[in-house]
């Protein structure tokens, strides 16, 4: 039996696309940390560098270069001695914000539906948020969204679930 091939219905995307563009943009090693970090106000190189530990300070370097290169963080220099500069996010790069939860939600979910996935060893320390860590919540004076401390510990299910397949 010969399957026949179905046309795809979605429309190609516009020869510009700009969610390859955004997508490009996040994809690069380490920015969605950096851009994770800058989230809760400005930081200093030695903060960040301090905030990602694996991050190489040449790569972090060339990150932020390029994000200030595309509008999404700024740059200023802290009039101190020794001198300092400060990275913070633009409006531009805080519209990200929202795009980076939202994917890292579906993570959280991918990784407990994986064979093997242990709660308790993700508390310990293989999921667990990094120190510095900033997650968004809503402010009660008026339902802006302001960056507040991750807590020092996961939620964890008293009872394990068994995860569901993924459909297709």
């Amino acid at each position: 039996m010969v399957l026949k091939v179905r046309k795809n219905r979605t429309p190609h995307p516009p020869g510009n696309c700009p969610l390859s563009h955004c997508m490009a943009i996040l994809g690069g090693a380490w920015t969605p940390n950096i851009i994770w970090y800058l989230s809760s106000g400005p930081r200093r190189f030695s903060e960040l560098r301090g905030d990602i530990p694996p991050i190489s300070a040449k790569v972090l370097t060339d990150r932020l270069r390029q994000l200030e290169a595309q509008g999404i963080v700024s740059r200023a220099v802290v009039p101190s001695s020794p001198p300092s500069v400060e990275y913070a996010l633009t409006d531009l790069g805080a519209e990200l914000i929202p795009a980076i939860e939202a994917i890292a939600d579906v993570s959280k979910k991918l990784r407990m539906r994986q064979p093997g996935y242990d709660p308790a060893a993700c508390a310990a320390g293989s999921g667990r948020p990094v120190r510095g860590r900033a997650r968004r919540s809503a402010d009660a004076s008026g339902g802006e969204s302001r960056p507040q401390p991750a807590p020092d510990t996961p939620t964890v299910p008293d009872t394990p679930t068994v995860p569901e397949p993924l459909t297709a």
